[in-house]
């Protein structure tokens, strides 16, 4: 019944598409050149939630916000393994349509969700922009991707990109991405994409019982921090911790605010994956 009702409102989305090796890299992909920026500059950067906590009202609980708060230190650790090197290839690996194709890796593997034109793809260019011969690509005609896309960080972990969600999904959808997420052993973290500039959708809610119901470590993404007001953003963040709180138990609790185009928040998402994955140790070992 539930696989039924996700069929209803999944549907493939934006997929990954060919770069141009033309391609520049985002003036901000180097945290190096971040650090150069005046501290408050910086600060949004790499933890986006503090320009945000001004608006709030003092009762409000900040501490799901900072669970996950590495140094500087160790991002610069964890921005080394996005950089491409002889022995330390990053590429496109392949796509597979159905769990037979999926490719038999060993290295732990985070995977994203999302609805379609949540900006997944944007995100994943973000997070592999310090190489940019990294082949990202996006289908032509929104919808109609669907499969898996797998993208191999050296021997370190593997990226996934699964086909987006929404209201016009085929039947299909469920039969590919719920067997790889039940089943993935190799799977340490989902992150579930959620546009920050309007909130949960019934779409994104389905999704988050499918997750739920898994019963995997999850992790939610808020997108598109950046196209909204400050107001119609908080309320959406208010209302998403409201129902991580109240409504699962396999979600990390802190959300991981990004916006592509600003690049706020890819250092510390960076930072994340490369920790979950075992590829890291934190100066700080109280970090979870």
């Amino acid at each position: 019944m539930f696989c039924l009702r996700l069929s209803l409102w999944l549907q493939p989305g934006t997929q990954l598409c060919s770069v141009s090796r033309r391609q520049t890299v985002h003036k901000l992909a180097s945290l190096q050149k971040a650090t150069k920026l005046p501290p408050k500059k910086v600060q949004s950067l790499l933890y986006p939630f503090s320009g945000l906590e001004a608006y709030l009202d003092r009762s409000v609980d900040r501490t799901p916000f900072q669970l996950f708060h590495p140094s500087v230190e160790d991002m610069v650790k964890a921005e080394k393994l996005f950089y491409a090197s002889p022995s330390h290839k990053i590429d496109y690996y392949i796509s597979a349509e159905r769990m037979d194709h999926v490719p038999a890796l060993k290295a732990p593997e985070v995977c994203f969700i999302g609805r379609s034109n949540v900006g997944k793809s944007s995100l994943i260019k973000g997070l592999f922009s310090l190489t940019p011969e990294v082949e990202v690509r996006v289908s032509k005609t929104p919808g109609h991707t669907k499969k898996m896309n797998f993208f191999r960080v050296g021997k370190a972990f593997t990226v996934v990109d699964m086909p987006g969600y929404g209201h016009k999904a085929p039947n299909d959808f469920v039969d590919m991405v719920e067997p790889y997420l039940y089943t993935r052993e190799n799977l340490v973290r989902t992150f579930l994409l959620v546009d920050g500039s309007v909130g949960l959708q019934k779409a994104d809610l389905i999704a988050l019982e499918m997750c739920e119901e898994i019963r995997r470590p999850y992790v939610i993404v808020v997108t598109k921090m950046d196209k909204c007001g400050y107001g119609t953003l908080l309320k959406n963040l208010m209302d998403l911790q409201d129902v991580v709180k109240t409504h699962t138990t396999s979600c990390f609790p802190q959300p991981f605010l990004v916006s592509s185009l600003q690049f706020w928040g890819i250092y510390l998402l960076r930072c994340f994956i490369t920790h979950v994955t075992g590829s890291i140790r934190l100066t700080n070992t109280s970090q979870s």
